[in-house]
């Protein structure tokens, strides 16, 4: 009898909780802005290798092949792209709070992995630790902040949880080079990491809350048929999910390039570490803080217009990188191929939660980001093949090739009118 009585109030006491939900950027601006500081975090901790893992892998081991120096990006990006998978597949199951803090717990032996790496193999395995840990944690924060704004402004969303995250990539890029100019490569820049991990978790444990209520809230509306397989539609069978989808893998295929090509080019060039850290900021600080207009403009103007030039841009930025080497131009580079990625880095994520229900949506974005995230792996692997068999010029304008023709897709495979 008494079971019983608290099975009724704990169920009256959900639906209680459902009713009083509100959706809304406003209505839940404190977790919303909770979540946006985490998200500067959890980017802060993938920048700490940005601008000097090339020379960090050099110095400390030796390596200096191509292919080789950019192993570490493809096992990160695969291991990033499975997290995302099935932090998707989870988070309806076990909650999107656990799953963030799964992903904090994964990060904090990554900067001490790299302080003290005794080989090669530990760096590859700290590369492992760091991608599980950013696929956790970044697809929670994008979930989450998805499940609490509802279908109104979630461009605005997607655009201010990415401003967070690149712009922090660029920060720490830019802070980590100067570092390991001043003091070295190892340790101090690696210090970092450390603190952000530990406050990132913290953050995580003691104020964020779990969002699936607004999930259920938002589905009591819902009123489109859900997909029958979510893999295969986010993958190919939908022409807009899966136009996203590919674009989304072209995208990070030209980042792992640029992660670990641009910085050699620049090397090669005799610039020292400090302007190599400030070239390799641009980039993604550009790509941050655009999406602070660039993800508002998605939820007013097409997003198949917004997706099909961000891509060119990308793809212009790109192929004039070997034919300079001027301070001021490579940095003039940067920027437009950061504002190219700043179109359509929210963009794709808001497309993806307009096109499908909100108890799939988890899912659908974890198959998306699996896709968009393998593109590190292709990208490091090939660019890094084609510059030791042909030089690091022909690597840059072959991935340069690929972006163009990702945007030929867009343009031909999704919908003309995709609001």
């Amino acid at each position: 009898m008494l079971s019983s009585s608290l099975v009724l109030l704990a169920i009256n006491m959900l639906i209680t909780l459902a009713e009083n939900v509100k959706l809304g950027l406003q209505e839940n601006a404190g977790q919303f802005t909770l979540l946006v500081l985490i998200n500067a975090f959890v980017g802060g901790m993938v920048g700490m290798e940005r601008s000097i893992f090339v020379e960090y892998v050099k110095l400390g081991f030796d390596i200096s092949a191509h292919t080789a120096i950019l192993t570490f990006i493809a096992v990160f990006g695969l291991s990033k792209a499975l997290a995302n998978y099935f932090s998707g597949r989870w988070a309806n199951r076990w909650g999107r709070k656990n799953i963030l803090l799964l992903g904090w717990v994964l990060a904090l032996p990554v900067p001490l992995m790299l302080i003290y790496a005794p080989s090669w193999s530990w760096v590859i395995a700290a590369n492992v630790f760091l991608g599980l840990s950013q696929g956790l944690a970044w697809s929670s924060t994008v979930v989450m902040k998805i499940d609490l704004v509802g279908e109104k402004n979630r461009g605005l969303a997607m655009g201010l949880n990415e401003f967070s995250g690149y712009l922090a990539v660029g920060v720490m890029a830019w802070l980590t080079g100067y570092i390991a100019q001043v003091y070295g490569i190892t340790p101090y820049p690696f210090y970092l990491g450390i603190g952000l991990s530990l406050i990132g978790l913290l953050l995580t444990a003691l104020w964020v809350k779990d969002t699936r209520v607004f999930v259920e809230k938002e589905q009591s509306t819902e009123r489109s048929a859900g997909m029958t397989n979510v893999f295969w539609e986010t993958t190919w069978k939908n022409k807009t999910l899966s136009a996203v989808t590919q674009a989304g893998l072209i995208n990070n295929l030209n980042d792992g390039m640029i992660w670990g090509l641009f910085p050699v080019l620049l090397f090669a060039l005799n610039y020292d570490s400090q302007q190599v850290g400030v070239l390799t900021a641009i980039y993604p600080a550009v790509w941050g803080i655009g999406q602070l207009f660039t993800g508002k403009m998605s939820d007013h103007f097409p997003k198949k217009t917004m997706l099909f030039w961000g891509m060119v841009l990308q793809a212009g930025a790109i192929l004039f990188i070997p034919f300079t080497e001027q301070y001021a131009t490579l940095g003039l580079l940067s920027g437009l191929l950061g504002l190219g990625t700043a179109l359509v880095y929210p963009t794709f994520l808001s497309a993806i939660a307009q096109e499908t229900s909100p108890n799939q949506r988890a899912e659908s974005i974890g198959v998306f980001r699996l896709w968009r995230d393998s593109g590190y792996v292709f990208g490091a692997l090939i660019s890094g093949l084609v510059a030791d068999y042909f030089g690091v010029t022909s690597a840059v304008i072959l991935i340069g090739l690929l972006t163009l023709i990702s945007a030929g897709v867009i343009k031909y495979r999704m919908p003309r009118k995709v609001a």
